[in-house]
């Protein structure tokens, strides 16, 4: 599969679905955007739709097919 094309900047609340849930947790919204010293951003708060637990990954991590999918599925 092809890896999906982002735009870290324009993440905030976009929506992810989980290709390999865990506890349930399918679907995940974008929370928070965490930037280095140059503004660049570095990694994301993902946010379980579920149950609301979060957690902090590098934004690449979203490209993969394999992991996710763009949207609620």
């Amino acid at each position: 599969m092809k890896p999906h094309r982002i735009n870290p900047n324009k993440l905030l609340l976009s929506k992810w679905t989980s290709t390999t849930p865990k506890q349930k947790e399918k679907h995940f919204i974008v929370t928070k955007l965490i930037r280095d010293e140059n503004d660049l951003v570095v990694d994301c708060l993902v946010e379980a739709v579920i149950n609301r637990q979060q957690y902090q990954l590098p934004w690449q991590t979203l490209t993969s097919p394999e992991e996710w999918l763009q949207g609620w599925k």
